[in-house]
């Protein structure tokens, strides 16, 4: 097993001097490889060793590079959704393609309440007010497959959950508050 090599540092040595000698002062034996890294850690403002090296290693995680960045968004995707929504930014028609379906949902999914849980009812109440092609109850087990809300086994009550969305969100989202939608009954 590899020995990772963690880097002590004390914010005030005096402290730390003081410290130590109270804690092996008074002991009639001299402290244990362990119980001497403990002293260390909490003469260093940590509870035990354990919490020095959690600390050390979440520094060190925070310090690597972070995850790639996201792709850009597919702005083909983007154009195909937008032209299932009208210019207030309903969602007019039920795509047909899986993919469109998904960016759909996420749409939906940004306008509804995070952090509430309410009734099937509201739900509905919600949803009724983002498409307008009467099959609420189509978008809220929709909702629910894909992973976007929760609901209790009776159905009685639902909640966002909180995920990251897909890069064609934010920009799709932009040209539907700038009322680009474009359905009409002749589109698709």
């Amino acid at each position: 097993m590899p020995r990772t090599v963690l880097a002590y540092e004390a914010p005030d040595i005096s402290a730390l001097a003081r410290s130590l000698r109270n804690d092996l002062t008074g002991r009639d034996r001299p402290p244990g490889h362990v119980e001497l890294l403990n002293l260390l850690a909490r003469a260093a403002g940590f509870r035990n060793f354990q919490h020095l090296r959690a600390d050390a290693q979440a520094r060190q995680r925070l310090a690597e590079p972070t995850a790639p960045p996201a792709p850009p968004p597919d702005h083909a995707r983007c154009a195909k959704a937008l032209r299932l929504f009208d210019g207030a930014g309903v969602l007019q028609r039920w795509p047909k393609k899986r993919n469109l379906q998904e960016l759909c949902l996420w749409v939906l999914w940004a306008q509804l309440p995070a952090h509430e849980v309410f009734a099937e009812k509201r739900m509905n109440q919600l949803l009724n007010q983002h498409h307008g092609f009467g099959d609420h109850a189509l978008l809220r087990r929709e909702l629910v497959e894909l992973g976007l809300f929760r609901r209790t086994p009776g159905g009685r009550e639902y909640s966002r959950i909180e995920r990251a969305p897909p890069p064609e969100l934010p920009a799709l989202n932009a040209l539907l508050r700038a009322g680009k939608g474009s359905y009409s009954s002749n589109a698709m």
